[in-house]
C-alpha cells in the first residue's frame, strides 16, 4: 500500500464516519492543521497517533504502518497547482514572495523561516462583506552561518 493509497483511505473513512479534521487532531491531541498534514502525507505519526486514527477511521493494519514511515515532503502533483485553492497561495508567493523576503531580512538578518520548527493556524473570520480566512504562520528564524 502507497502513502497516496493511504491518503485516499484516510479521506475515504473520513467522510464515510463523518469526522472532522478538528476531530482526528483532537483524538491524538495534536493541532487540527499538523494532523490534516500528517494524514494528507507529509508528517509522520507515532504509533499510538497512528493506532487513534486507525481505530477511529478502521483503516487496515498496513495503513496504521504507512502513517507511521517518513514520507516524501512537498509532493504536489504538478510544479504550477492547478487546484484554484493551492494556486492562490503560489500566486500569492509569486506577488508577495519578495516582499516577505526583505521584511523579514530587514528584521532578523540573513536567514529563512523553518518550516520544520513551525506552526500554524487556520480560523473562519467573519466579515459582513463576506467571511475571511485567517492564517497565522509561526516559523523559527534560521540564519545563515558563516564559515
Amino acid at each position: 500500500m502507497t502513502r497516496d493509497e493511504v491518503t485516499q483511505l484516510v479521506l475515504t473513512a473520513k467522510r464515510r464516519k463523518q469526522v472532522s479534521w478538528g476531530q482526528l487532531a483532537d483524538s491524538i491531541g495534536l493541532s487540527k492543521e499538523w494532523t490534516t498534514a500528517a494524514l494528507m502525507g507529509q508528517m509522520t505519526l507515532d504509533a499510538t497517533q497512528a493506532a487513534k486514527i486507525g481505530d477511529l477511521l478502521e483503516l487496515p493494519a498496513e495503513a496504521i504502518d504507512q502513517l507511521q514511515v517518513v514520507p516524501y515532503k512537498g509532493s504536489l502533483p504538478t510544479a504550477v497547482p492547478t487546484d484554484p485553492l493551492i494556486y492562490r497561495f503560489y500566486e500569492l508567493i509569486n506577488v508577495y514572495g519578495t516582499t516577505i523576503k526583505e521584511l523579514i531580512h530587514e528584521e532578523f538578518g540573513d536567514g529563512i523561516m523553518s518550516a520544520i520548527d513551525f506552526s500554524m493556524d487556520i480560523q473562519r473570520e467573519p466579515d459582513p462583506k463576506g467571511d475571511r480566512v485567517h492564517i497565522v504562520m509561526s516559523g523559527k528564524f534560521l540564519p545563515y552561518m558563516t564559515y
